[in-house]
């Protein structure tokens, strides 16, 4: 697919994604949180266009540059938003848009998505290292191995010959977007896409949006929440998810979504993590469209 098309698909992914309302527990268009406002996530949406089709093209499979172009979007977002709006997102983003470029056909991607994490470097990992500073993000740097916040930490990359899929795979266990970066992304192309590929076809990008997103959370406990809440507390979101997504055809369906935002906005339940599934998995709907 042209690098041009897929970058384009990438800015429309995140702007769709945002734009889902009322998406329990992060900001979208009727909700804005007090370091944060959705139009932060229009512009970070546009402004990864440029990096996503530089990295597609001319793509070297055996050396992708993954990290670097992770790194140099979220840098780019940086400097237009002063807060981490997309950096899971351009995670999820990168990989699945250079799959694509040098895919022959859609049902390519993923095993593409497998072969591109498979070569990533000591460099990459170093440059993701960067991106998540930058973004002053946390997940990796909650444990002792290769801490991300330690002055050293990029050094012990490079003695220990760390690539970019190894660090993520020590971070997998408690984080979902290494889980799905290093292990061909399940909860994307088996779980977010296939569901919002159909609703599209039936629902209002806003409904489609969000239905995806519930459904997501209600199989995949939000790695943002179990980093701050435990994982009995995520687990009990999605728990709660699960119940409200039983009702979903019911008179007050949308009452009960808004009770639904309401309650995560005001208890600080963020799944900042399955907002970047949903964002990813919108993408991988729009390039099968699109192919």
């Amino acid at each position: 697919m042209n690098p041009s098309e897929i970058a384009k698909i990438a800015q429309i992914a995140s702007a769709l994604e945002v734009s889902g309302y009322p998406k329990p527990g992060n900001v979208h268009r009727t909700r804005d949180f007090d370091d944060m406002e959705f139009e932060d996530f229009i512009i970070s949406g546009i402004v990864i266009g440029d990096t996503i089709r530089e990295a597609c093209s001319d793509v070297d499979i055996e050396n992708p540059k993954l990290g670097k172009y992770i790194l140099q979007a979220v840098a780019e977002t940086d400097r237009w938003i002063k807060n981490n709006t997309n950096l899971g997102i351009v995670m999820m983003t990168t990989p699945i848009a250079v799959a694509a470029a040098i895919s022959d056909s859609f049902n390519d991607i993923r095993e593409n998505v497998k072969l591109l994490m498979a070569n990533t470097s000591v460099d990459d990992a170093c440059d993701l290292y960067d991106a998540i500073n930058i973004a002053d993000a946390g997940g990796m740097g909650d444990q002792d191995e290769y801490d991300v916040a330690s002055d050293n930490a990029k050094q012990e990359l490079r003695d220990n010959n760390q690539t970019m899929f190894d660090v993520l795979k020590i971070s997998a266990p408690w984080d979902i977007l290494a889980r799905e970066m290093t292990s061909d992304m399940p909860a994307v192309f088996e779980i977010g896409y296939p569901i919002y590929h159909e609703l599209k076809q039936v629902k209002s990008q806003s409904d489609a949006c969000v239905l995806t997103f519930l459904t997501i959370l209600s199989q995949v406990p939000d790695t943002l929440i179990s980093r701050k809440y435990g994982s009995d507390e995520a687990l009990k979101i999605s728990m709660m998810t699960r119940d409200l997504l039983n009702i979903k055809d019911a008179p007050d369906f949308k009452d009960r979504l808004k009770e639904f935002d309401d309650y995560l906005f005001e208890n600080k339940y963020n799944p900042g993590t399955t907002a970047d599934l949903t964002a990813a998995s919108i993408f991988v709907s729009y390039l099968k469209s699109n192919f």
